[in-house]
């Protein structure tokens, strides 16, 4: 969902596991689907941790704790690796989360979540760490992350941590643009240098 992005000032929802991949985030039988509904993927984000094999919801898996809510994953380092399928992003952004914090994102799983409106927020593994045993220790704990000023708030310790994001990337989100969008957005600009350039 194109939305623009700003500063969010969120509850978090903590997952503690590392090297979660994205047939974990989207099992693969769910890509056969032949639209991108967002509801349908939300509704399948960590379907095999989040539901019994009879669809029986599990109910100490952190998605189904009422104890934690709000827009911010927390999760562990190295997330999104394995395969490159862009569903793992549709499903997060389709849950309604805005923002996934980790010490370490796969590559093509960061650049699919900012394709999708989803800001990957890279901390140092200290600070990830204060994160959960805060969020542990209070569950309500705000974090802000403020995408200009590139910083990200651990609101009841006071401390925050600087974020590396491509300044195009940073742009689009801001502005609510896809990559079309953009291009769109600069079509004068395009055409007149096509004009210089003949």
């Amino acid at each position: 969902m194109k939305q623009k992005f700003n500063v969010i000032t969120s509850t978090c929802v903590p997952l503690p596991l590392e090297n979660v991949d994205t047939d974990q985030i989207i099992p693969a039988r769910f890509l056969k689907a032949t639209t991108r509904e967002e509801r349908f993927f939300g509704d399948n984000l960590f379907r095999d941790w989040r539901y019994h094999a009879d669809g029986t919801v599990v109910k100490d898996f952190v998605l189904n704790d009422p104890t934690y809510g709000g827009c911010i994953l927390v999760a562990g380092k190295n997330f999104g690796s394995g395969s490159s399928r862009e569903h793992a992003a549709w499903a997060i952004a389709g849950y309604g989360f805005r923002v996934v914090i980790s010490s370490f994102f796969a590559d093509i799983h960061k650049n699919n979540e900012l394709n999708n409106f989803v800001l990957p927020v890279q901390v140092s593994e200290d600070f990830l760490a204060e994160l959960f045993r805060t969020i542990q220790e209070t569950p309500g704990t705000l974090v802000t992350v403020d995408l200009p000023a590139q910083t990200v708030t651990n609101t009841a310790t006071g401390r925050s941590e600087h974020f590396e994001i491509n300044g195009y990337k940073k742009h689009c989100l801001m502005n609510g643009l896809d990559d079309i969008d953009f291009l769109v957005e600069n079509k004068s600009k395009i055409e007149q240098w096509e004009q210089l350039n003949k």
